[in-house]
């Protein structure tokens, strides 16, 4: 029978658009002594090709996401780029760290450090770091999904990004994939068995 009494941790993965942030939370969700689950971030922005409300995101409208502001109903918000806001809602923190499971978020640096502040000691944060700035151009190039445009935003707002970076707990650099899935392990591990 599962201990309904240990309340879950939170595990907050923040990087610059294209470190593979996304790449190694898939893969860390495949170990079930982890005891895993993802907080859906909520976003103002539309969706993306084939992404769903209330799997990848809540997509919200932004008098939708204004409101929930209003309410106090976020751990976190950020408006990311002009009129396009993530934040995560306090909802679907306690609905997860309350069933027992550990929670990992994937959101922006300031999220990431508002979180931990909030939380405390409940909280690991770690910042996945791209190998160098050449790589981090190629994977977001490789994508496919984001305009001109939005690469060149976002491979702007990745040098303000890796500025907060020593304010984590754990910093990994995403050289090898395999290699920087162990070490994010390694630190989860070490974090929920205190």
């Amino acid at each position: 029978m599962e201990n309904k009494e240990r309340k879950g941790k939170i595990i907050v993965l923040s990087a610059p658009s294209g470190s593979g942030k996304s790449t190694i939370i898939k893969e860390l969700m495949e170990n079930p002594e982890l005891k895993l689950d993802f907080s859906i971030s909520a976003t103002s922005r539309p969706p993306r090709g084939t992404e769903k409300h209330g799997k990848e995101y809540f997509f919200l409208t932004e008098e939708e996401f204004k409101r929930n502001v209003e309410e106090g109903k976020f751990v976190e918000w950020e408006e990311v780029y002009s009129g396009v806001c993530y934040g995560t809602l306090t909802s679907e923190v306690d609905r997860i760290t309350n069933s027992g499971h550990n929670l990992i978020m994937d959101v922006d640096v300031k999220g990431g450090l508002n979180i931990k502040r909030r939380y405390g000691e409940e909280v690991l944060t770690i910042f996945i770091m791209p190998p160098d700035k050449v790589a981090l151009e190629e994977r977001l190039r490789n994508r496919g999904t984001d305009s001109e445009e939005t690469i060149l935003k976002r491979l702007q707002k990745s040098e303000y990004e890796m500025s907060f970076s020593n304010q984590f707990d754990v910093i990994v650099v995403n050289d090898k994939l395999a290699t920087a899935v162990e070490e994010t392990e390694s630190k989860i591990k070490e974090f929920i068995d205190r």
